[in-house]
């Protein structure tokens, strides 16, 4: 299935604020939404749970909240509704893959909050091929038009394509203000070879050529959307706090990941996982190499 937004739910508050989220994504695009539940039977020491239709039979009731969530709200979206027997992880990547998006709730701020929510949604976003977009129940009012678009970008221009590909094409379809963020820190004396030493003296210096860069990633993407208004934000300071400094007023706010092996499974990166965890606003986790 390909032209089709998303949502993952699980019956909880934060689940249907993403659901609404995804609906208006939808709307804005001009996409069907698609809502998935995933569920997967295992019988328990408890009789009242050991019961496998019943197990299914909530599921379903989950589902149809969601789907009624949904229709109250968008009553002109094409809207589809399926519980899969599989587990959550599973279930929520074959759909990313799918799926222009996913979208998925997220249950608050803190590391305690996002450890518990990162079991499932933390595997997901780090693994999944799409973007994933993660949304609080509180989320709601930044959902409409007034706040800006706000996007990180790193490394050499030619890096994050695709996540600036993202932020831009959301600024678009929302009518908003874009502001790409760029952030930097004095290097030790082993941080640069000859030849980068080289590109910074010839810029004038460290700022100079962060902006640079900056200026040259988002050139082609201002060219292609002219009529996005883009704020360049240069900063020292590191990058997670320095995006954090800059989403108080934001609508959604666009990071990059590459996915990380460790002793205990995949990570997200630092910067995609203090966004994730701090932001106060939807966050969009784009994959790029």
């Amino acid at each position: 299935m390909t032209g089709v937004i998303t949502a993952g739910v699980d019956g909880s508050a934060e689940s249907l604020a993403a659901a609404d989220w995804a609906a208006r994504e939808a709307a804005l695009r001009g996409m069907p939404l698609r809502i998935v539940h995933a569920w997967l039977w295992q019988p328990l020491d408890v009789p009242a749970v050991q019961d496998q239709e019943a197990q299914a039979a909530s599921a379903h009731t989950v589902l149809r909240e969601a789907e009624t969530h949904v229709a109250g709200r968008h009553p002109q979206l094409e809207v589809t509704a399926e519980a899969v027997r599989d587990t959550a992880v599973a279930t929520l990547l074959r759909e990313a893959e799918a799926s222009e998006m996913l979208v998925l709730g997220s249950r608050g701020h803190g590391a305690l909050a996002g450890f518990l929510l990162g079991s499932c949604g933390q595997q997901v976003i780090a693994a999944a091929k799409r973007p994933v977009v993660s949304v609080r129940a509180r989320d709601g009012k930044t959902q409409g038009k007034g706040g800006e678009i706000v996007v990180g970008q790193q490394g050499p221009p030619e890096d994050g394509d695709a996540v600036l590909g993202f932020a831009f094409g959301e600024a678009a379809a929302r009518g908003a203000a874009l502001r790409a963020v760029r952030a930097w820190t004095l290097p030790s004396v082993f941080a640069y070879r000859p030849g980068s030493m080289r590109l910074v003296d010839e810029a004038g210096g460290l700022e100079p050529f962060e902006r640079k860069a900056l200026a040259e990633a988002l050139a082609p993407w201002r060219k292609r959307f002219p009529d996005v208004p883009v704020t360049e934000h240069v900063e020292i300071g590191s990058a997670g706090q320095v995006l954090l400094s800059a989403v108080s007023d934001a609508q959604l706010l666009v990071v990059g990941r590459r996915t990380r092996r460790a002793p205990v499974g995949t990570r997200i990166g630092s910067v995609a996982h203090a966004a994730l965890h701090h932001a106060p606003c939807p966050v969009a986790v784009v994959p790029h190499d």
